[in-house]
């Protein structure tokens, strides 16, 4: 498969750069793969499409504030995005600008409450970096940090907590898991309500979910690894689907990744586990857990496109596609939603 073959075109003006009103008003288009039809809904109208007993697994990751504006001793602005933590108060960053900010330099954030010093230049250009400060340092971040928005949206956030879902729980991603941001706990309450069961995956997102495919032959395309885990609670749920007949419908790409990783090639069922994935899906991959998938509209020549073109077959997803277009549905992180069943 050629990256070309999933191209589109996109008017810069369908990309949605700030948050909708209410979660769950945003735009649905329904893909039935059986009957190849394309429905335009609200997204509060998912409940219609899920039947009792039905699985939803949902990723309960909580984003970090990681992005952090300081200055160094020199008085000159700088910019750190949080990575990950490397052991205690040692954490990988990215940092701007990079070739101001050598080994030994020292930065000050806020109004000093959280201070750094560059200890390395590791592989990559990030930095390995010791922070130090009085108090809680996830207190500190709430209080200084701002949201680390993907590339394309250049509206500031007004409300930290909307690239946040309702139900995020476990910190540690740089990017939100953006297909659960449309629930809402009203909506949440329904579907239990109904006799849909709800299960969740941790998979904390990295920064390389925005990492462009470079080659022609997305085959030789290196996936980047995310930090995953499943509780047991969480796995007889998906499991006791499986075994009534039921769907399990996955929330998002990450969730879905999870679940194809930890399933078995046999029938499908999930362990309790705890790992790093660098799962690749792309056309010809056969699903072993997930009927459905509750996702956003993604990145031309993206691996998320790649993803859904996978489950659904990719001239099927480009027509919706061309069709979310012509409609002008939202596009991205903030846009609107797609169902796959």
């Amino acid at each position: 498969m050629k990256l070309t073959d999933f191209n589109y075109d996109l008017p810069e003006r369908l990309i949605a750069q700030v948050p909708i009103k209410n979660r769950d008003e945003s735009r649905l288009m329904v893909l039935n793969r059986k009957k190849q039809t394309i429905e335009h809904k609200i997204f509060k109208d998912i409940i219609d499409y899920l039947e009792p007993g039905d699985c939803i697994v949902r990723n309960n990751t909580k984003v970090l504030p990681a992005r952090l504006y300081g200055k160094k001793e020199t008085g000159a602005n700088v910019e750190f995005l949080l990575l990950n933590r490397i052991e205690g108060d040692i954490w990988e960053c990215i940092v701007r600008p990079g070739n101001k900010l050598h080994v030994g330099t020292k930065v000050t954030f806020g109004e000093g409450e959280l201070k750094a010093e560059i200890l390395e230049v590791m592989p990559g250009g990030t930095r390995k970096v010791q922070f130090t400060y009085q108090g809680i340092f996830n207190e500190i971040l709430d209080k200084i940090g701002l949201m680390p928005l993907p590339p394309y949206i250049h509206e500031d956030l007004k409300q930290n907590d909307r690239y946040q879902t309702v139900y995020a729980k476990y910190e540690g991603s740089a990017a939100a898991p953006t297909a659960g941001l449309h629930f809402t706990e009203d909506l949440l309450k329904k579907l239990e309500e109904k006799g849909v069961i709800i299960a969740n995956v941790t998979l904390h997102v990295g920064i390389g979910t925005f990492r462009p495919v470079k080659v022609e032959n997305i085959e030789e395309h290196e996936m980047h690894s995310e930090h995953f885990y499943i509780k047991q609670e969480d796995v007889d749920k998906i499991n006791n689907a499986k075994k009534n007949g039921k769907r399990v419908i996955a929330v998002g790409t990450t969730s879905c990744r999870v679940l194809e990783t930890i399933s078995s090639p046999e029938d499908g069922f999930v362990k309790e586990a705890e790992g790093d994935t660098s799962i690749f899906i792309y056309p010809g991959y056969k699903f072993k857990c997930i009927d459905g998938l509750i996702t956003n509209f993604h990145l031309p020549e993206s691996t998320l496109l790649m993803l859904v073109s996978a489950l659904a077959g990719r001239e099927y997803i480009m027509k919706a596609y061309h069709e979310a277009v012509e409609k002008e549905y939202r596009f991205f992180s903030f846009g609107d939603a797609m169902f796959i069943y």
